[in-house]
């Protein structure tokens, strides 16, 4: 029989060293993340002291509001590689996209590359408002392009918890599901923090990530964990070697 001591383990104590973060905000000044130079150096490091090693960094795309270009995010990316290496940070830093699942996303990967993860493994998230009408039409066409979902924080999409069934459907649709991690600390209320851990306890998730916009978000990693069973999370976290950077 295995024992658990009672004492809670705080998040930061769960992550492993050389962890590898696939989805965080840490571009300055392209959206609602870091808002220049000097928090993006703090956001890095203090991730960087948690254990993690490597950094997929994932700015938002969203037709009206952060209509960043491909263009434009690796240009930004390649102008941090340099300022964390005056500072003294050289590790592996690449930049991807968080894409709004909309119309104007549709264009886009029937037009252009998208800025993938890691092959063909491409970071998209919905409204929490509400799912886009044409959401499995969407996915579908993404699929036939040739690009496997991953979908951000499912957890955190308020209209999926009196309609649980949903997420057998996105999953049979072919999406891959990533969890904030904050979650598991209750930094986004007791009702996503329940809806995680049921997800977790069924298996559903694929991959972890930050989702790291500023300070708040790292001082969260000193709290307790709030999930019971941290079996299926270490699992999802061990998961993310997938996308290890060459």
């Amino acid at each position: 029989m295995l024992f658990f001591s009672k004492k809670k383990q705080t998040l930061k104590d769960l992550i492993p060293d050389n962890h590898i973060d696939i989805h965080s905000h840490l571009l300055p000044g392209i959206d609602d993340g870091a808002r220049n130079i000097e928090e993006t150096l703090f956001l890095t490091q203090s991730l960087q002291s948690f254990g993690i090693k490597q950094f997929i960094t994932t700015p938002h795309i969203i037709q009206h509001v952060w209509e960043n270009t491909h263009e434009q995010i690796q240009d930004i990316r390649n102008q941090t590689v340099v300022a964390l290496e005056k500072n003294n940070i050289q590790l592996p830093f690449k930049a991807a996209a968080e894409y709004l699942m909309d119309d104007q996303f549709v264009k886009l990967f029937q037009s252009n590359d998208l800025l993938t993860l890691k092959g063909k493994h491409v970071l998209v998230e919905m409204s929490y408002i509400n799912a886009p009408i044409q959401l499995y039409s969407i996915l579908f066409d993404l699929q036939v392009a040739g690009y496997i979902p991953v979908l951000a924080h499912p957890e955190r999409y308020l209209f999926y918890h009196k309609n649980k069934n949903e997420y057998q459907k996105l999953k049979r649709a072919g999406c891959k599901f990533q969890l904030n991690i904050l979650a598991t600390v209750g930094y986004y209320g007791k009702e996503v923090t329940i809806q995680a851990e049921e997800l977790l306890q069924k298996g559903m998730y694929d991959f972890v990530g930050s989702d790291v916009h500023h300070s708040n978000h790292i001082k969260a990693f000193d709290q307790k964990l709030k999930i019971k069973d941290l079996n299926p999370l270490k699992e999802i976290i061990a998961n993310n070697q997938f996308f290890k950077l060459d």
